[in-house]
This record gives structure tokens, C-alpha cells and sequence, in this order.
């Protein structure tokens, strides 16, 4: 890879970080949707890193999701930067389990649907492990259901983005 085409991978990877953050930020900063249960969120981030898990590379993805734990990390404290790392990473190796086996059988949404419920299970994981209390489990039919809900959600918004999140894409192929 020579220094340009370097320099080019770095600001690409620098601005979708970038991205990650104000989406995070953005979401942080909305109200709490009414009959929504304590610590769902709608994944907004998320969407970013599909998007780089699917047309950048499974590396990327992972290197970006370790960013933006150690991004929450120093923003939100230990615990949240741990549930956001946990819950990230075993939402990506789900993601890519999946493309694996079902290859190019398998849509955007469902990718989503089970990247939502497994974070929310990496992170359910996590808050059993830190608090050493098995009865958190009880909070996991809820995050199953807004697993289902907001991976919908992002399914929906990373399907409708993709033709403007390809350009980039595009403009590298050329």
C-alpha cells in the first residue's frame, strides 16, 4: 500500500470513527422514548459498523468497534465503555457467523435483528460478569424484543443510507 492510498485508508477509517462518535453523542443526547425500557437505545452507531463490516472489512469493523469502546469508556466510565465493547464485538462475530454460513442469503434486516439481540446479550453478559449476579438474566426477554425492534430500525436506516454510504466506495473503485 503505498503512502497515498495509505493516508486515504487512514482518513477513511478517521472520518467513519468520526461518525461513530457524533452518532453516539446524538443518541445520548435524545429524550427517552416513552414506554421504552432502561437502557435500550435505538444503535444508531451501529449502522456504521455494519457498514463497515460489509463493504470494508471484518478488521475494520472490529478495530472501529475497539475505538468507540474506548471512546465510551472515557466519556461514559468503565461500565459503559465495557458494555459497549462487549456487546459490539459479539454482535460483529455474529454478524460475520452468519454471512458465513448463510452467505448472500441473508438480508440487511435480519443482520441487523441479530446484531441488535446479540449486544444485547454481549452486554447482558457483561453486567452478570461485573455484578456477579445471575438475575439479570431475568432482563433478557426485554432485550430480545428491543433487539427485534430497534435491529429493525437500523436495518431500515442502513438499507435506505446505503446508496449515499457506497459513494465512497464507488469513488475507490474507479
Amino acid at each position: 500500500m503505498n503512502q497515498f492510498t495509505k493516508a486515504k485508508y487512514i482518513s477513511y477509517m478517521a472520518m467513519l470513527l468520526t461518525l461513530i462518535v457524533v452518532l453516539s453523542i446524538f443518541e445520548s443526547m435524545l429524550p427517552p422514548f416513552p414506554m421504552i425500557p432502561p437502557g435500550v437505545k435505538i444503535g444508531l452507531a451501529n449502522i456504521v459498523t455494519m457498514y463497515t463490516l460489509f463493504f470494508i472489512g471484518k478488521k475494520e469493523a472490529f478495530i472501529l468497534n475497539i475505538a468507540k469502546g474506548i471512546f465510551v469508556l472515557i466519556t461514559r466510565g468503565v461500565t459503559a465503555g465495557v458494555l459497549s465493547l462487549c456487546g459490539g464485538i459479539l454482535s460483529i462475530c455474529v454478524i460475520i457467523l452468519l454471512t458465513f454460513i448463510f452467505k448472500k442469503k441473508i438480508s440487511y434486516m435480519i443482520l441487523s435483528i441479530m446484531g441488535a439481540i446479540s449486544h444485547n446479550i454481549g452486554q447482558l453478559i457483561a453486567i452478570i460478569i461485573m455484578m456477579n449476579n445471575k438475575y439479570t438474566v431475568y432482563y433478557l426477554p426485554v432485550l430480545l424484543i428491543a433487539g427485534v425492534i430497534m435491529g429493525s430500525i437500523t436495518g431500515i436506516l442502513l438499507k435506505t443510507l446505503l446508496p449515499v454510504l457506497s459513494y465512497p466506495l464507488k469513488e475507490r473503485n474507479k
